[in-house]
């Protein structure tokens, strides 16, 4: 296996383990908070549990973009290309986008849900408004999740 290709699958490793650290960050403080309010209230159950999955996306983004790097290398085929450094390098660099964007948000997400939850622990009836300021902090995931995908594909294998 050539040096490209190491690097190309280090892009697609990055992708999934950084965005996913974020989400799991997220998820996870999110769903404290979320255990919190249906102790005290399980009605709100389907309400908290929304706002507790939201900042799992970006795990999911960073593995459509590994499987999308890891399907252009020929990976996935078995039969991987012995790509130059450069290509290698071209795809590592295309994957960062959503592996860093993805930490980065996944957690910020994970605390912007943290207060939404708190909104819907005392005004239910507001929900749709709370989930909004969650919802805000994807935008930058999704972005990032593009450029990943155009990169990614733009690369010459």
């Amino acid at each position: 296996m050539s040096m490209g290709t190491v690097l190309a699958i280090t892009g697609a490793v990055l992708a999934v383990i950084l965005a996913g650290m974020g989400s799991a960050y997220g998820v996870g403080v999110a769903g404290q908070a979320a255990a919190g309010v249906v102790s005290e209230d399980p009605s709100k159950f389907a309400k908290v549990l929304i706002l507790q999955l939201l900042p799992g996306t970006q795990g999911i983004y960073g593995l459509l973009v590994a499987f999308i790097a890891l399907s252009k290398i020929g990976l996935l085929s078995g039969n991987p290309a012995e790509l130059s450094v450069a290509s290698g390098l071209m795809i590592l660099a295309a994957c960062l986008p959503i592996a860093i964007v993805g930490l980065v948000s996944g957690m910020h997400q994970g605390r912007t849900s943290v207060a939404s939850v708190g909104i819907v622990a005392k005004k239910p009836e507001q929900f749709v408004k709370a989930m909004l300021f969650t919802a805000m902090v994807e935008t930058y995931a999704i972005l990032a999740l593009l450029i990943s995908i155009l990169a990614v594909n733009g690369v010459p294998v």
